[in-house]
């Protein structure tokens, strides 16, 4: 198996990243919203095997202060080859030099990050557009408060 790694989202297939969201599974998200989030994202990685697309991450990040990973996605036919590590030590790699690196993991998944270094935070908070649904996903703590947005 010969991966190849890159950065530039003009070769994407924004439909193929879609089909990879939802088989990592990361949610059905629509094309051209990941076509915004990676846009915006200051670093991102995107791994192929041959021609299809395998793997692919992003942080968004100000330069100084804060990188924040957003999302880790791997294809299920890929296992156990250390892709999901690899593409989180590569944009903490490229994040180096900001004053704090956030991590927004899968409820389940905090294990796997832990051992790459990352600690549980006690001060997060979050406000989803579905309050109850992020509860009952495990994301949010506690009662389910109404929807934000």
């Amino acid at each position: 198996m010969s991966l190849r790694w890159s950065s530039d989202i003009e070769e994407l297939d924004w439909q193929a990243l879609a089909a990879l969201y939802r088989a990592a599974p990361l949610g059905d998200k629509r094309p051209e919203g990941l076509r915004t989030a990676f846009g915006h994202s200051m670093f991102r990685f995107i791994v192929y095997d041959g021609a299809a697309l395998v793997g692919a991450g992003r942080a968004l990040a100000n330069g100084v202060d804060c990188a924040y990973i957003c999302v880790i996605a791997v294809m299920p036919s890929h296992p156990g080859i250390g892709l999901g590590r690899q593409l989180v030590e590569r944009l903490v790699q490229a994040a180096r030099g900001h004053r704090k690196i956030i991590l927004y993991a899968v409820p389940g998944k905090e294990g796997f990050y832990e051992k790459l270094g990352f600690a549980r935070m006690n001060t997060a908070m979050a406000i989803f557009q579905n309050q109850a649904q992020a509860t009952a996903d495990g994301y949010l703590q506690g009662r389910p408060a109404e929807s934000a947005a």
